[in-house]
């Protein structure tokens, strides 16, 4: 199945907590994973990378092969004293079109990152820079924020945090995440009205169970 730049920013403008929860509460990452600009939005399918701690040339092999619509999805093992993404990086990935990165470690040059509209998950920033002479791999499943990403999965990220949705299943979670925003307005609508979220979501017997009345 192709995914198309349509189902993707579909998928965007639903958001990860929306999308988390419709198609079974899978599919988060870990919330050590944060937006260095939470104001922007990522979406796209997963091109995959495995490097060592400390080392970028994994990375630098990884933009000679990724396609427009790409995030990046690094596997850099948590390690956080040493930045192997930057500004360059940065410039590069945005000439070939790629929509984002998702780090397991840290990347420097935020704020160059951040004016250059780039969004960037990560674990933390660091200053130091990476050697170049370490082998890895591209485009194989590695394991990110304790989701296992295989290539061509879609990512999606917002202010809330990271989510996968699995090539196969994009049209039927687009369907139940809409789904979940009709309900949820049905909701504020209710409460508006002055309803009580104890009895939308019918939670009266379970509060008399443990005596809560």
């Amino acid at each position: 199945m192709t995914v198309t730049q349509e189902q993707i920013e579909i998928l965007k403008s639903l958001g990860t907590a929306t999308i988390h929860e419709a198609q079974g509460q899978c599919g988060a990452f870990e919330g050590t994973l944060r937006a260095i600009d939470p104001t922007l939005r990522l979406g796209g399918r997963a091109l995959t990378v495995d490097c060592r701690p400390s080392d970028n040339l994994a990375l630098h092999y990884a933009l000679t092969k990724a396609r427009p619509g790409d995030v990046l999805v690094v596997d850099a093992k948590g390690f956080l004293e040493a930045g192997p993404w930057g500004d360059i990086l940065t410039l590069a990935a945005i000439k070939r079109g790629i929509a984002g990165l998702v780090i397991s470690g840290s990347v420097r040059d935020a704020n160059a990152i951040i004016e250059m509209g780039f969004p960037v998950f990560c674990m933390g920033l660091s200053i130091k820079g990476t050697l170049k002479n370490q082998p890895g791999q591209v485009n194989v499943p590695i394991t990110v924020g304790g989701v296992i990403v295989h290539p061509g999965a879609v990512i999606i990220g917002d202010r809330d945090g990271l989510v996968l949705v699995e090539e196969t299943r994009v049209d039927e979670v687009i369907a139940a995440s809409r789904l979940r925003e009709e309900k949820e307005t049905t909701i504020r609508a209710a409460i508006e009205r002055g309803e009580s979220t104890v009895d939308l979501l019918g939670l009266g017997d379970i509060l008399k169970k443990f005596n809560m009345q």
